[in-house]
């Protein structure tokens, strides 16, 4: 096995997976944008018209002529004669003339003549007749505003053409109800990416099961599952194989030919009984290309590609499983979507203990966030859980994983450091 125990970096070994990965061949599917969160743009969305397509106002108040209220202030307010009330859904039918104003609420058509919106705080009536018949009131303005203020004009949020949102957008809340005040409410998506999930090894059993003494129940295929699900894909599960060379390499291609990706969890270790690395080689070329990352948790995780398909195998510890699914199988799932790249979700947080770590490997910690300073620009305390590998709470308690550089022999109490949210 030439390639065990080289112990890439990483990202080193994450950029040499997926340079091996073919762009997908577009395959879009039509959805409703009302079903389309988290789902990722297979084309361009152009505006079809400007937003908003009329001047309306941001605040309850008068639209006015912006020149009528220049030099008005408490002492010397300005006294504009009220000609009508602005119909909320529907365009007013007059026109603003000089020292004239309207009544509109927020959301308004800005009538004609009109340039400017003074918020109601500043306007006094200086009467108590009733607004209905709109006769001889006068308001007065006691500040002054200037041209465009307290409005939003037409194609201030959005021109017409322009480009929105890109192929290759993951669409979250803020794009749904962007494209619904478009008017645009179907459009086409990537068709989600199919990864199958095989567990290996003797003593895994269903969870439904009760286990013997030397049995676990099979924890990764669904941890895989959630993450894929995630991530943009849908997992297809194809059981719990016994450590049997022959009926896993028919599994792994039955796999294969089905899906656009492949896990493999357990069967990783250096190991007699061990045989995923050796499934991999005999799918198809280029086959194994890391056997070893230079990390922990997960050190013997394999990458391969058979036929142009990533194909991973990943340590039976569920929580080095896990780990290394955020570090490898969702970057996998995101370029065959085509995701346009994103910053993950992180936040800064003081270390509350020393962490010890090995020079020349990368070591990522499950940590628990606590709010303890809210004044301070640093919010957050980063505790860290400790626990071994095979003890998935451990990783279900925590808020998110801290990364050690490989440069670095450990980290210090009181630190700062960055934790990538899960």
């Amino acid at each position: 096995m030439p390639e065990f125990l080289t112990l890439l970096p990483p990202d080193e070994a994450r950029s040499l997976l997926l340079s091996h990965l073919s762009p997908p061949t577009p395959d879009p599917e039509p959805i409703s944008v009302a079903n389309a969160l988290d789902r990722i743009l297979a084309e361009d969305i152009r505006a079809p018209h400007p937003l908003p397509e009329f001047e309306r106002t941001t605040v309850d108040g008068y639209a006015v002529r912006a020149q009528d209220t220049f030099g008005a202030s408490d002492s010397l307010p300005a006294y504009l004669t009220l000609v009508g009330e602005v119909p909320m859904g529907d365009a007013p039918a007059f026109e603003i003339g000089a020292g004239q104003c309207a009544l509109i609420h927020t959301g308004g058509m800005l009538p004609a003549g009109a340039d400017a919106v003074v918020m109601l705080e500043y306007t006094q009536r200086t009467s108590d007749e009733s607004l209905e018949s709109m006769a001889n009131i006068e308001i007065e303005i006691f500040r002054a505003v200037a041209a465009g203020e307290n409005l939003i004009r037409i194609g201030e949020d959005v021109a017409e053409g322009e480009l929105l949102l890109p192929k290759g957008t993951r669409l979250r809340p803020a794009e749904i109800g962007g494209l619904m005040a478009l008017g645009i409410t179907d459009l086409r998506v990537v068709r989600k990416v199919r990864v199958g999930l095989i567990s290996t090894g003797d003593e895994v059993i269903d969870p439904s099961r009760r286990p013997r003494p030397g049995q676990v129940r099979d924890i990764n295929s669904y941890t895989l599952s959630a993450l894929v699900e995630k991530s943009g894909g849908v997992a297809k599960r194809y059981g719990i194989l016994r450590d049997q060379f022959q009926a896993l390499k028919e599994a792994a291609a039955k796999a294969l030919s089905e899906c656009e990706a492949v896990i493999i969890t357990a069967g990783s270790s250096a190991s007699t009984r061990d045989m995923t690395a050796e499934v991999i080689r005999s799918l198809g070329e280029p086959g194994v290309l890391v056997h070893g990352i230079n990390t922990r948790p997960g050190k013997p995780t394999i990458l391969g590609v058979c036929g142009g398909k990533a194909v991973i195998g990943l340590p039976g510890n569920p929580v080095s499983a896990l780990v290394n699914g955020y570090l490898f199988v969702m970057p996998v799932i995101e370029k065959l979507l085509g995701a346009l790249p994103k910053p993950k979700a992180a936040v800064q947080a003081r270390l509350t203990v020393n962490l010890p770590s090995q020079a020349g490997r990368e070591d990522w910690w499950p940590v628990k966030l606590t709010l303890n300073r809210p004044s301070s620009i640093v919010h957050y305390d980063a505790d860290p859980i400790f626990g071994k590998s095979n003890l998935i709470f451990t990783l279900a308690g925590a808020d998110g994983l801290l990364r050690i550089h490989p440069d670095a022999t450990g980290l210090s109490a009181g630190e700062i450091v960055e934790v990538i949210l899960l």
